[in-house]
């Protein structure tokens, strides 16, 4: 999956490495197998009952369903999650918000931070580290700052992978337990700094993990480790 063009070493070297894949791993078992699906349902920890099916919202909807995207609300210039019940709208906005930064308005603690409180409250479901991983850490984030270096980005699609829509063919009931959707979003970002209001022009590509319940707006639970087509 291609984010962003700087690079992510992440804290923590192999160790946080591989606390990512097992995160990453376990969100692609949920979301693009059966098998897996209904193995975290059922793990020990959880102990809420399955909820009943709602309507459309039980089952995954067509790619040919997606409307209109809402803009990426912010607030002192950090994203703001948009109130929606729509995963895939909700998956198009989240992806501009990842693939966003701006180095002149924020401090990366703040941006982290921003992106937190885009994720479930529901921690079962929450991938945090999946997340952070998308922003550069402080050191990086010093020298693009010192450039004056800030990303926009657009959404240009969003559809749920082939997987994740025969899984729930299969088994429509299964999503009913945690609403949480696999949406891949593609669409571009444009790099600009200090001196120069645009770079290159890049294309993006991401799989979220979106939690949708039908008595709440949609959240963030995390993003995959691999774009699934």
């Amino acid at each position: 999956m291609k984010n962003r063009s700087f690079t992510l070493d992440a804290p923590g070297g192999a160790a946080r490495v591989r606390r990512r894949a097992l995160a990453g791993g376990a969100v692609l078992a949920v979301l693009l197998a059966l098998a897996g699906l209904a193995a975290f349902l059922t793990r020990t920890d959880r102990t809420a009952k399955p909820a009943q099916p709602h309507g459309a919202s039980a089952q995954a909807r067509p790619p040919a369903a997606v409307p209109a995207s809402l803009p990426t609300p912010a607030r002192d210039g950090l994203p703001v999650p948009p109130d929606t019940n729509d995963p895939l709208v909700y998956a198009k906005v989240a992806a501009v918000a990842l693939w966003s930064y701006d180095t002149r308005a924020y401090t990366q603690p703040q941006l982290v931070a921003a992106l937190n409180g885009w994720l479930t409250s529901e921690s079962t479901y929450a991938d945090a580290s999946s997340v952070d991983a998308l922003v550069p850490k402080a050191q990086v984030w010093q020298g693009m700052a010192q450039q004056g270096q800030f990303a926009t980005a657009t959404a240009a699609t969003a559809a749920f992978p082939a997987s994740f829509s025969q899984a729930m063919a299969a088994d429509p009931g299964a999503i009913t337990t945690a609403y949480v959707y696999a949406v891949t979003v593609t669409g571009s970002q444009s790099i600009g700094w200090s001196g120069a209001a645009r770079g290159g022009v890049q294309g993006m590509s991401m799989t979220l993990a979106v939690q949708c319940r039908p008595d709440r707006p949609c959240a963030l639970a995390g993003v995959l480790p691999a774009t699934a087509p």
